[in-house]
């Protein structure tokens, strides 16, 4: 045996009450599960390292199932923001966008348009164009030794879109639509678990349902789900909600709702009409799931804010509509008297965006305040100050958008088919905690100090439920057999070390995380193991 871990407390994932156990690894798996081995008196395995866990839980690790670490993995070895916590599998190719599949004309239109989320790309070799060259690409990533935390990917429909039809807000022709499914169903052969959109935005916020759809008709014919950002959070949220359970009922395809959540004024305490919608599709026999993060904010980027119509054509497009006056101004009246489909139909509040990062090393003034805040040192008016920056950080800009309630955050998170999901943007001079923090935030803010899940509950949710979702068929679960990637933390003091006001800071609790039966943390600290590898919708594990 490679490895025991002895009189530990398991937490197995699957919702069931802990037990005291020696654990053994070997190969990578889970050897052995001896239960309350100490008390029986009967033979306790051995293995060339034995680790004393008294006091601490073993669980399974856990599955960040909304991350936008696309170029994070291949930019930073140690990816301790996600290590530390405890993530051992992170989902990519979130919210519609990301790298692949692409030709050379898309990937350089969307670098550009997720600078915001992954920086620009400069220091990244794009040697791949397909859904399977980036997989490939994971794994000889850091010189062939691998990744930090393994990686699953979901084909970008926005990406998708801007390939086979461009930025134009039309519906796609009949080759078009035809180039599309072929995308898509090359990127599903090729080992992608799904495909992801983000319909507030462009291009992909310009396909209609009946494209949408037949698009689903192609993952449900591999097994995979959907997993859209929908039309709105704010205005017209349970309405796009609905707009998805019943896209993906036409389409026979599962339906996983990205941070599901109900933001804006309009939706205080709506929470329970969300769940209610879904307990009555669940009923009926469709296939959801959703995932959130445990915090109020949102995190976004500042031009993803604006009308869908001054998007058209792409980065250079809007740039130019910004620069132009009477083009501008029909903006800024969208966002602030009309209610923008960039901002969920709902009229802009200055003083809730926050700007988290910029490009720019030369705007860093701007982070950490509203917008309304710098208006005001400037003596101008907010959306002044949002053009300015836009143009000069040429739309790299991030945003927290403080418009989340903490009782919907609550009610969503105790729901039967809720997973958790980070979305976390790891660029920019002040991210949102949620990248660093949202595991441990789960369980010390709302297993330990609130009660809001039980503990073998709120790890059943983290772990078992997205590996189901994600077709896993030996991760998720602490059973003989199932590959090792474990978590140990203590109960007693596992949080998240991360704040608004230092939002890197690491977790505390988690001294031990293990991918493939390599510690890729040991006693707190970061190891220089890369055991993580890319996840395919064909592989078993």
């Amino acid at each position: 045996m490679d490895l025991v871990i002895r009189d530990v407390d398991v937490i197995d994932g699957s919702g069931g009450d802990s037990y005291r156990a020696d654990v053994a690894v070997d190969g990578g798996r889970i050897a052995a599960i001896v239960k309350e081995a100490a008390a029986a008196g009967c033979q306790r395995p051995t293995a060339r390292r034995v680790l004393d866990a008294e006091g601490l839980a073993l669980s399974p690790g856990f599955i960040d199932m909304h991350a936008h670490s696309d170029l994070a993995l291949l930019r930073d070895p140690e990816h301790t923001a996600k290590a530390a916590q405890g993530v051992t599998l992170e989902v990519l190719g979130q919210d519609g966008l990301s790298y692949a599949p692409a030709d050379d004309r898309t990937l350089a239109e969307v670098r550009r348009a997720i600078t915001g989320w992954n920086g620009d790309g400069s220091d990244i070799d794009f040697d791949w164009r397909t859904v399977g060259g980036y997989l490939d690409r994971l794994d000889r990533a850091h010189g062939g030794r691998g990744i930090a935390v393994n990686a699953a990917y979901l084909i970008p429909q926005g990406t998708v879109r801007m390939y086979a039809v461009g930025w134009d807000d039309r519906p796609a022709t009949e080759a078009e639509l035809n180039r599309m499914r072929q995308l898509v169903a090359e990127g599903m052969e090729q080992g992608a678990v799904g495909m992801s959109s983000g319909l507030t935005y462009t291009p992909g916020m310009y396909a209609k349902d009946a494209e949408l759809t037949e698009l689903c008709r192609v993952v449900a014919e591999y097994g995979g789900y959907y997993c859209p950002h929908h039309r709105s959070y704010g205005a017209g949220a349970l309405q796009a909600y609905e707009e998805m359970v019943a896209l993906t009922r036409d389409a026979g395809c599962a339906l996983h709702l990205a941070h599901a959540t109900m933001n804006f004024g309009v939706n205080k305490g709506r929470a329970p009409d969300l769940l209610a919608l879904l307990d009555e599709a669940l009923a009926d026999g469709s296939d959801i799931t959703l995932d959130t993060y445990p915090y109020t904010p949102g995190c976004t980027t500042l031009v993803a804010m604006l009308p869908s119509w001054a998007s058209e054509g792409g980065p250079e497009a809007v740039l130019a509509r910004l620069k132009d006056a009477e083009a501008s101004e029909r903006i800024r009246h969208h966002l602030e008297e009309i209610g923008s489909d960039g901002c969920h139909g709902v009229p802009i509040e200055w003083d809730t965006i926050e700007i988290s990062g910029v490009s720019d090393p030369g705007l860093a003034s701007y982070v950490g305040r509203t917008v309304l805040e710098s208006a005001e040192a400037r003596g101008e008016t907010p959306w002044a100050t949002a053009r300015r920056l836009l143009i000069d950080d040429r739309l790299g800009s991030t945003i927290l958008q403080h418009v989340g309630h903490e009782e919907n955050v609550r009610a969503i998170m105790r729901h039967r088919v809720h997973t958790g999901g980070s979305d976390g943007i790891l660029q920019g001079f002040k991210p949102h905690p949620r990248a660093y923090g949202t595991f441990p935030q789960y369980l010390g803010k709302y297993v330990r100090e609130e009660g809001v899940l039980s503990l073998e509950e709120c790890v059943a949710h983290l772990t078992s439920r997205p590996a189901a979702r994600l077709r896993l068929p030996d991760r998720g679960l602490v059973r003989e057999g199932y590959v090792a990637d474990l978590v140990l933390f203590d109960p007693t003091t596992v949080s998240a070390g991360s704040t608004y006001d230092s939002p890197r800071t690491l977790p505390v609790g988690i001294p031990h995380v293990l991918i493939d039966g390599r510690f890729v943390v040991e006693d707190g600290v970061r190891t220089d193991a890369l055991a993580g590898r890319a996840i395919r919708r064909t592989s078993t594990g």
